[in-house]
């Protein structure tokens, strides 16, 4: 008990020195990416390394935006500035939350979105997809789009932004997720052309047919996901986990889709590091396995007619 007593008085001495004696955005940018590399986070959560990470909480806690220019750099924060930014790295550091639930603020496609915990942070590398209007891929420009397991909604937002004459559907199992992505569609002002739907998978979706496909669904193993960081582990398990291979949600995705997508529909499906296990399940699918220029990897892009060719040979 004295131990941990000892370590907590320590850590707290560590902020409440860095509160007194801190004075400019350098020297909290520099504390932070520091105290951060000390404590061993994870990033992934929409920053890849620790100074960005500390750009981030710091520039939020005093209401200013990256990239920022060398000559707010030298700037002095007021104490009550300082103390916002010590409270960000302080949870940053203590609860090994994601950033983006402490902001209450993620980025995706180059777009901002609400965030809070209940939906997972956007990170997607689909975002590269949508910026490129899923070429060459997709030949006809899409008239209806389903974003499926939509938590934030940022990936059928996103697809709003690049394709205006498409009317899109938010789908998620999660009322709670579904929440989050209503405000931000009313955020980003497309409440006539994008709509919100609960259903578990496509059973509140009969009879419609979609031009265009887009899903990232749970799709963590078992092993991994005892063993992920505690970043991920303040996310929803829901969003997650799926089952001892990691494949339990993309297997009825499969079976599916094909009734849900029109003749010339394209459906694109993340399952991250499951796709070995999901090649091994599906050795006979024609996966078409997306390279990105910015990292990422465990996209597949299928066609209508590869679904119902494989269903009709009884592959699905």
């Amino acid at each position: 008990m004295s131990n941990f007593s000892t370590s907590a008085d320590q850590a707290s001495s560590v902020f409440d020195q860095a509160r007194d004696e801190l004075l400019t955005i350098r020297d909290f940018l520099r504390w932070a990416a520091s105290e951060f590399i000390a404590a061993k986070l994870y990033y992934g959560h929409g920053t890849d390394n620790p100074w960005d990470e500390a750009e981030q909480l710091v520039l939020h806690a005093i209401h200013l935006a990256p990239p920022l220019g060398d000559e707010w750099l030298d700037a002095k924060l007021t104490r009550s500035e300082r103390e916002r930014v010590v409270a960000n790295i302080q949870r940053r550091i203590e609860e090994r939350i994601p950033a983006a639930y402490i902001t209450g603020q993620a980025w995706f496609a180059g777009l901002p979105y609400v965030v809070d915990e209940r939906v997972l942070v956007p990170r997607s590398p689909i975002a590269e997809l949508i910026e490129k209007r899923f070429a060459p891929w997709l030949t006809n420009e899409p008239q209806q789009i389903l974003d499926l397991c939509t938590g934030s909604g940022c990936i059928g937002i996103a697809c709003a932004h690049a394709f205006p004459d498409a009317e899109v559907q938010l789908s998620d199992i999660s009322y709670d997720a579904l929440a989050v992505a209503e405000e931000n569609i009313q955020q980003h002002g497309m409440t006539e052309r994008i709509f919100a739907l609960q259903s578990d998978l496509f059973d509140n979706l009969l009879g419609q047919r979609f031009d265009l496909i887009v899903s990232n669904p749970p799709y963590v193993d078992a092993e991994d996901m005892a063993s992920l960081p505690d970043e991920f582990h303040a996310e929803p398990e829901l969003g997650l986990s799926s089952g001892d291979d990691g494949l339990d949600f993309t297997r009825r995705l499969l079976k599916e889709a094909a009734d849900f997508l029109t003749d010339k529909g394209v459906l694109v499906v993340e399952v991250g590091n499951s796709w070995p296990a999901l090649e091994g399940v599906y050795p006979t699918l024609p996966f078409t396995w997306v390279e990105f220029e910015r990292g990422g990897h465990g996209v597949f892009i299928l066609t209508a007619q590869d679904l119902r060719n494989a269903r009709a040979a009884g592959v699905l």
